[in-house]
């Protein structure tokens, strides 16, 4: 089982950058990302799960939503975190994570101890 992720980097405010999650070894419903800073607690971004052959459903936090976008390709095993105007605050190292069990993306971006299923992480930085 691993998740691993990338695409991290230093990018100045208003820009964009777009992460992404390689999973592999096991089945999943759905997908979320976290980002956390040095201090803070874990915060969940974005998730999106199945929804019956479609896109999927996709959740935000109030801190990025109308500025990131999730998506996948199930098939290749990837996630993906569109982040655009991104701002200082949102410099963090961001985590992708998932479940062996389908799991609600509400609770799951609400609790991130929810989730057993982590990437390493991948530093975002977002400064002048």
């Amino acid at each position: 089982v691993q998740l691993v992720e990338s695409g991290g980097g230093a990018v100045q405010p208003g820009q964009s950058l777009r992460l992404a999650c390689e999973a592999a070894g096991f089945d999943y419903k759905g997908m979320a990302w976290f980002r956390q800073a040095p201090g803070k607690e874990r915060e969940g971004a974005a998730c999106i799960h199945d929804n019956d052959g479609n896109n999927g459903n996709t959740f935000y936090s109030d801190s990025v939503k109308g500025r990131f976008t999730i998506s996948w390709d199930k098939g290749k095993g990837s996630t993906y975190l569109q982040m655009n105007n991104v701002k200082p605050e949102d410099t963090d190292v961001y985590y992708c994570a998932s479940d062996r069990v389908s799991f609600p993306c509400q609770i799951a971006l609400a609790s991130f101890r929810s989730l057993d299923l982590w990437g390493q992480g991948t530093q975002v930085t977002v400064a002048s």
